[in-house]
């Protein structure tokens, strides 16, 4: 099975009276999630069903990339999934159907970087993520489990890890 984490682009805090959940992204965080939707397509990477945060500025984010996930996938917004726990992410994910054979979540830190931590037992850039899982960064994990169900921490390898900044300016 294939684990995608997402953590949203960067939002505005240009209103600090805002309530988090309530905060849409920066114009910075736009040109990055719009690089990521980029390498999402180039890459192909097409998860069957995205989980994402209630939050305006996770919204916003999958909103942007989601022309760059292909056409065939389910795209479910809970509430639930804005958690800054990785702990109840990974209970979320746990009850994903065995049948989704590949998930995109987009949330938040720190949760996704202690998901993603808790989740891989080796793999490439592990210490990089380990240190620091910016704003619009993507986690990819292989995790060889037969269930969502089965998910444990150390059952994943983190294939790919990949921050915005990296993929050039547009």
């Amino acid at each position: 099975m294939r684990l995608w984490l997402l953590r949203h682009a960067k939002s505005s805090w240009d209103d600090r009276d805002m309530q988090d959940v309530d905060r849409p992204l920066a114009p910075r965080g736009a040109r990055a999630a719009d690089r990521m939707r980029d390498y999402l397509d180039v890459e192909e990477i097409r998860p069957e069903l995205v989980l994402c945060s209630s939050a305006l500025r996770t919204r916003e984010t999958l909103a942007r990339i989601l022309p760059g996930l292909g056409s065939e996938l389910t795209i479910r917004i809970e509430s639930s999934v804005y958690s800054f726990e990785a702990g109840e992410l990974l209970d979320r994910l746990r009850e994903v159907p065995a049948d989704a054979g590949s998930v995109m979540l987009v949330g938040h830190n720190p949760a996704m970087q202690e998901l993603a931590s808790l989740l891989a037992a080796d793999g490439y850039r592990l210490d990089d993520l380990r240190k620091a899982f910016p704003t619009a960064a993507l986690a990819e994990l292989v995790v060889p489990i037969g269930s969502w169900a089965d998910l444990a921490p150390g059952s994943g390898r983190l294939e790919r890890f990949v921050v915005p900044r990296e993929l050039g300016s547009r």
